[in-house]
């Protein structure tokens, strides 16, 4: 029976619960920094964001690439469609994010460090994207034919709210777009290793949901999804790096995690 809960303890905390605490709380105290530094960069004011957000829809009309309103026009006759899409737009980046990266700890534990080294980076490259380029989504602008599904369909209101929860909230954080960035993220990852072609094919084909639900939710424009997956290369390729100065902790690994009770991974 020891044996056994041993056994099932390996699994579940496969470095144990001091990396599992470690983890955690690295995770905790990003997700609090990056949250709080993005809200004070609302104090940069509208102006600056509307502007910037003409100027993207500029560049977009100029490369032919202005196709957001037509899409959530189309996407809108669906209310089966809206309704999914904005389920997923509000539950992308907490259920099934934090749900991939406990499945890559428990599962593949050998690949989380990369997964989750990515991660750290890519929100640090996007706090300054938010510093330098803040911009209002398009639902701000319903002067273009867009309007806010998240919230008319949900009740998800993105509106100003009083004491901690204002400073943790930025209506201007639109570049890069991190809902693409953060479904490369693990979807690349997850495809790599998944040993059923049909779990791969839906990893593969997540980031491109990703991008359609953003578009028809109007909470982001194209050009914030393509920098959004250039923000997820940029971290890929930097935690590769970082892979470099600790391979046997932070390379990204396909094979199965061992044993337990066999030689364990150092990482932090």
């Amino acid at each position: 029976m020891g044996a056994r809960a041993r056994l099932m303890q390996g699994r579940v905390l496969p470095q144990g619960w001091l990396d599992l605490l470690r983890q955690f709380s690295l995770f905790v105290s990003a997700f609090l920094v990056y949250d709080l530094v993005r809200g004070l960069v609302e104090g940069q004011g509208a102006t600056a964001a509307f502007q910037n957000a003409r100027e993207l829809i500029s560049i977009e009309r100029t490369l032919h690439l202005f196709i957001e309103p037509s899409v959530q026009a189309w996407a809108s006759g669906s209310h089966v469609m809206m309704v999914s899409a904005s389920w997923l737009y509000v539950n992308a980046q907490t259920s099934i994010t934090i749900a991939a990266l406990v499945y890559l700890y428990v599962r593949h534990n050998r690949s989380f460090y990369f997964v989750r080294n990515m991660f750290l980076i890519a929100m640090a490259i996007a706090l300054v994207g938010y510093t330098v380029f803040p911009t209002a989504p398009p639902r701000f602008m319903p002067v273009w034919g867009f309007i806010d599904t998240v919230s008319d369909i949900t009740g998800v209101r993105n509106s100003h709210a009083s004491g901690v929860m204002t400073a943790l909230f930025n209506p201007y954080a639109a570049v890069p777009s991190m809902h693409v960035a953060f479904a490369l993220m693990i979807a690349c990852p997850l495809a790599r290793l998944a040993r059923s072609a049909a779990v791969r094919i839906v990893w593969v084909t997540y980031p491109f949901l990703m991008t359609f639900v953003i578009v028809v939710t109007a909470n982001h424009f194209l050009l914030d999804a393509v920098l959004g997956a250039l923000t997820a290369g940029v971290s890929a390729y930097a935690a590769s790096w970082l892979a470099r100065v600790r391979p046997g902790a932070w390379r990204f690994s396909a094979l199965p995690t061992p044993n337990v009770s066999a030689a364990r991974v150092k990482a932090s």
